[in-house]
């Protein structure tokens, strides 16, 4: 998986010059069926990096948020997140970015999250992790009380699952902000953050997650525990705190 992660930034390259080009620029806000914001950025991002993909990787599938599925059952499937915190790009905020996985037989093995506006490269795979170029790894962190608690939507909890027991768990932990989306992962990848959470993920949410997660040595797994390519929410951590907030959030 090492030889392909040139063309990942390749392919991140590509879909962060479209991005760049509309942040903070006039542009339609249009809302799909689910009632969440699309853009000209959204799509056009993900077009340049599907045109790359079938050019270069003829045999492989692809799965995309805006331009949906092309071969979805081949060993090999892209799965494509353009902007994964499109509230936040409209909003003019920096916390957004472009997720990038590959399959293989339905599981993910490589995985990216790139800020565009920073050129910030992370990527994982094979039980590694590296943010451009350089190692990195999730912290330690044995409590609850020393944790810094991220979701991206504290309002999709309490409407998906018991928000009792996560504001509980939030006003345990030393710190807690809605520092989410991808952004939320890549701080706990990167060492800086400790728990994550999110109520509701769609395929293209989560699979580039997994691998980064996993290579920088922490955990993830769905809302309840279980396999994360369910994609039945998400909650990501360091490791060690990792089955007590499982057990706290789902009582």
């Amino acid at each position: 998986m090492k030889s392909l992660i040139p063309f990942t930034q390749t392919l991140a390259s590509a879909s962060a010059q479209v991005i760049k080009r509309y942040f903070r620029a006039e542009f339609t806000v249009e809302r799909k069926d689910d009632a969440t914001p699309v853009t000209i950025a959204d799509r056009e991002a993900e077009r340049v990096m599907r045109e790359l993909i079938m050019k270069e990787c003829p045999t492989h599938g692809i799965i995309g948020e805006e331009w949906g599925e092309h071969e979805p059952d081949a060993e090999y499937v892209w799965v494509l997140d353009p902007i994964d915190g499109t509230k936040n790009f409209v909003s003019g905020s920096f916390l957004f970015g472009t997720l990038i996985a590959l399959l293989h037989h339905g599981r993910p093995i490589l995985g990216v999250i790139h800020h565009p506006l920073f050129d910030q490269f992370l990527v994982g795979t094979e039980g590694q992790a590296w943010l451009n170029g350089e190692g990195v790894s999730v912290r330690a962190c044995d409590k609850i009380e020393d944790a810094t608690v991220l979701t991206s939507s504290h309002w999709n909890v309490h409407r998906l699952r018991n928000g009792a027991a996560f504001d509980a768990l939030t006003h345990r932990g030393r710190l807690y902000r809605t520092w989410g989306d991808c952004h939320g992962y890549y701080l706990i990848a990167t060492g800086t953050a400790d728990i994550m959470i999110d109520a509701a993920v769609a395929i293209w949410d989560a699979m580039a997650l997994i691998p980064i997660v996993e290579g920088a040595g922490g955990r993830i797994t769905d809302y309840e525990g279980g396999d994360p390519v369910r994609c039945n929410g998400l909650i990501a951590t360091g490791g060690a705190i990792h089955d007590e907030v499982v057990r706290l959030l789902n009582p």
